[in-house]
């Protein structure tokens, strides 16, 4: 049975990561600091759900069993903790890392831009020189979709030039990528980075629009439109993004390549146009959305697009789930959460 590290096992991805690798014969250890960027009863409500961890049995640097799955154990740690994330390597011995844990958020990246130095490059490095000291055969990590910057060109492709990212969230990704390059360069550390593209679904994050929409609307709030609502997101599916990050980390194909180092899109490979997904929440919701059109924001990108033949190519995996499905099952769970 193999051993996993999921960081930020308490965040969006990542708890539902945790859950899917146990239901996968995996013995997990799940890592997440439990900051407050966002709402932190919604961090410990989904490792409960998901994953049967109890508030009461979180500690700092000790683990704590899940009900749920006994093979899980959880940590509150933080990834900028070199001494610590050295010493839990060395005890566990693990097979495969997969991290999740970062600081995220676009705008939030120019409030706040040394939070996304230390954890997005420190707590990155520690991870990096975690598993080339002790022998972990593939690490995955968490890119994103904001690498390609202001690109006209779609869908965008993984060889497509990422060099020019337009906040510093973005920098800080394409960094993790050139940095985990090295380390399989070097080292041969087997390394797969993974850019996400606008995930939504059930336990998603408050400050990303899907959420904040869906809340809004049910409340009578207006929402903040920006662009004009003429934006285009290539919204993915939470059970989608799951599948084919599994998909990875069970079938990992590229060990034996001299330099073992590869970079996936997970999207859906169909943007939607921002107003089109609030009127799939209208639609859902039964409620008419009260918006508030602004102009574009610092950080902002026009359109995301996912070109995905390179993960149907190596994996044979495909997300697929249509925005309206998607939308319904995000607002099934929040009335749930909010009640």
């Amino acid at each position: 049975m193999k051993k996993i590290l999921v960081t930020g096992a308490a965040g969006f991805i990542g708890s539902f990561l945790v859950k899917a690798l146990l239901e996968n014969d995996f013995d997990v250890v799940g890592l997440d600091n439990l900051n407050d960027y966002y709402d932190i009863n919604l961090k410990y409500g989904r490792l409960k759900s998901l994953c049967g961890i109890e508030r009461d049995d979180v500690k700092e640097h000790d683990f704590c069993v899940g009900s749920l799955y006994p093979r899980l154990r959880f940590v509150k740690a933080d990834i900028t903790d070199r001494e610590y994330i050295a010493s839990l390597f060395k005890e566990e011995h693990f097979d495969i890392v997969c991290n999740l844990a970062a600081q995220a958020g676009v705008r939030y990246s120019i409030i706040n831009p040394f939070a996304y130095a230390e954890s997005n490059l420190l707590g990155f490095l520690n991870i990096l020189e975690a598993c080339r000291n002790n022998s972990v055969s593939h690490l995955i990590y968490a890119s994103s979709s904001s690498v390609y910057g202001m690109k006209d060109k779609v869908p965008f492709s993984e060889t497509d030039p990422t060099d020019h990212p337009v906040s510093l969230y973005a920098a800080t990704k394409k960094a993790n990528e050139v940095m985990a390059h090295s380390y399989s360069y070097l080292y041969h550390l087997p390394t797969t980075g993974l850019r996400f593209f606008t995930v939504y679904g059930p336990w998603g994050r408050p400050d990303m629009a899907p959420f904040m929409f869906i809340d809004s609307i049910i409340k009578g709030d207006p929402i903040r439109v920006f662009n004009n609502g003429m934006m285009k997101r290539d919204f993915t599916y939470i059970g989608d993004i799951i599948k084919a990050v599994v998909r990875i980390v069970d079938t990992y194909p590229h060990a034996n390549e001299d330099v073992p180092y590869h970079i996936y899109n997970i999207g859906h490979s169909e943007p939607v146009v921002l107003s089109d997904f609030i009127h799939s929440i209208e639609r859902t919701t039964e409620k008419q959305a009260v918006c508030n059109y602004e102009s574009m924001q610092p950080g902002d990108v026009l359109c995301t697009y996912a070109d995905t033949s390179r993960l149907m190519r190596d994996y044979n995996v495909m997300p697929d789930t249509d925005i309206d499905h998607g939308v319904e099952s995000t607002y099934n769970w929040y009335k749930e959460w909010v009640s």
